[in-house]
Parts: structure tokens; C-alpha cells; sequence
């Protein structure tokens, strides 16, 4: 996976985003990497991309002009997949960051992770599966626009609620069983990476929990113990499947 020195592409389809999603969105791929090219791609001439022209300004992203030039075609779709291509054959990258919530961009997607590169994907829920699976990671920008306003953010889940979700909790199930050693216990860190190859589209903040080990300790499955690292300055988290209880009596 990328690091936060990676240099990254910021590809957006200005069709298919919101400029309401640019503040949050910029801020969650700094956790990625380095945004070296930004470009948003779309009709200018047109009164529909009016509420882009100052997010543009603002955080220096490029605009690229692609006219019309049939109805119901979409040219701007072409042209970010043109130029993803050329900025892959430069070799001065390290991943992308595909901003759209159109299938159309399956295939762009997997043509760059064939070629080593990670691929970070952004669009709203109703984004197909199939672009969805082909990325590495898939956050869903409703979750970054609901950053601004925390204060009306609904109480998250409880744990009964969380139960369920069957899928969520198989999820977790099997990425701790898969990422635990001999004794049970399993690296918070390694369950992540598990979960990310199983589902590009998980994040705990689709669940109302800011970080992984929250969702985890609400589930109620586990027992989490902290652990001392190094030096005892840094703490890792590890996480074990609670013992089953013995209906006998004792």
C-alpha cells in the first residue's frame, strides 16, 4: 500500500462528484500521500459545474476542458482516462485517486493495480460494485462530507444493532481468525489490511466509529488488550475472540 510519501494522482469527474466532497476529500487522501497532480474534468462552458469554480481556486485543482460533443455521451470519461494512462507510462507515480461514482472506470482501475500502482477510489454508495472491487480502497464521500457537521451526527450503533449486520460481523470474524497467531491474539493493524483485501469499501466511519478499534470493541466479540511497544512510547493494539461461555453451571 501507499505511504504518505507516495506521489499521488487526484483524477475527478466533475460529472459525477460534488464540490461539497473537495475539503474532505483532499484531507483523506493526505493520509495516503502526496497530491502532486489534481485535475477535474468537465464542461465549463455549462452553468452545471458553477459550484466547482471556487473549490478550483481554492485548492489549486486543475481544470480540463472536454466539450459535449454529442448528447448522452460522456467525453469527460474518455478524457481523465487518457490522460490516467499517460500518467502511468511516466513512471513518476506511485497510485491514483479516482473521483466518480461511474462504472465507467472499472477497467481504468484495474489496469493501473496490474501494473503496481495502488488505486484509492471516492464516490457516493450508489457507486457500482464492479468499480468498487476493482480499487484498493473505496471511501464512500458521504462519510467525508459528514465531517463538517458532527454536531447533528446521529449516536453510532450499539452493539446489539451492530450484531445485525451478518456481514459485518463475519468480516471481522475472519480477518482476526486470519490475521491471529498461535494464542488467538491478532495485530489491529494486520486485521485492517485483511479486511481491505476482502472489502476495498470498508471503513468503520460507514458504521458511525471513527477508528477500526472502536468498531471492534463495540461489536462485543472481542477482548482488546494494549500493548507497549519499542521503547514503551507507543502502544499497538491486539485483539482475541472472546471464550465462548460454558452453559454448565460452575
Amino acid at each position: 500500500m501507499a505511504t504518505q510519501s507516495t506521489k499521488l494522482a487526484v483524477l475527478i469527474d466533475a460529472d459525477n462528484a460534488q464540490p461539497a466532497v473537495v475539503e474532505g476529500l483532499l484531507a483523506e487522501i493526505a493520509k495516503y500521500g502526496t497530491a502532486t497532480v489534481k485535475r477535474i474534468y468537465g464542461d465549463w462552458t455549462g452553468p452545471q459545474l458553477k459550484g466547482w469554480k471556487e473549490a478550483l481556486l481554492t485548492h489549486a485543482i486543475q481544470p480540463i476542458q472536454q466539450f459535449r460533443y454529442t448528447t448522452g455521451k460522456n467525453a469527460t470519461d474518455s478524457a481523465l482516462i487518457i490522460d490516467a494512462m499517460d500518467l502511468l507510462y511516466s513512471g513518476r507515480l506511485g497510485g491514483f485517486c479516482i473521483v466518480s461514482s461511474d462504472s465507467d472506470f472499472t477497467r481504468l482501475a484495474a489496469r493501473v493495480r496490474e501494473a503496481g500502482l495502488v488505486v484509492y477510489g471516492f464516490g457516493e454508495k450508489k457507486t457500482p460494485a464492479p468499480f468498487v472491487s476493482a480499487c484498493d480502497k473505496f471511501i464512500y464521500t458521504e462519510i467525508l462530507v459528514a465531517k463538517d457537521d458532527e454536531a447533528v451526527s446521529p449516536a453510532p450503533p450499539s452493539g446489539a444493532q451492530l450484531k445485525q449486520d451478518t456481514r459485518l460481523m463475519n468480516l471481522l470474524r475472519n480477518a482476526v481468525e486470519a490475521a491471529s497467531d498461535d494464542s488467538g491474539w491478532a495485530f489491529l493493524g494486520a486485521i485492517g489490511n485483511v479486511i481491505a483485501k476482502q472489502a476495498p469499501e470498508f471503513d468503520s466511519r460507514n458504521y458511525g466509529y471513527q477508528k477500526l478499534s472502536e468498531l471492534v470493541a463495540a461489536s462485543g466479540l472481542f477482548e482488546i488488550e494494549k500493548r507497549k511497544t519499542g521503547d514503551g512510547s507507543t502502544t499497538s493494539i491486539y485483539v482475541r475472540r472472546l471464550a465462548k461461555r460454558s452453559r454448565r453451571g460452575g
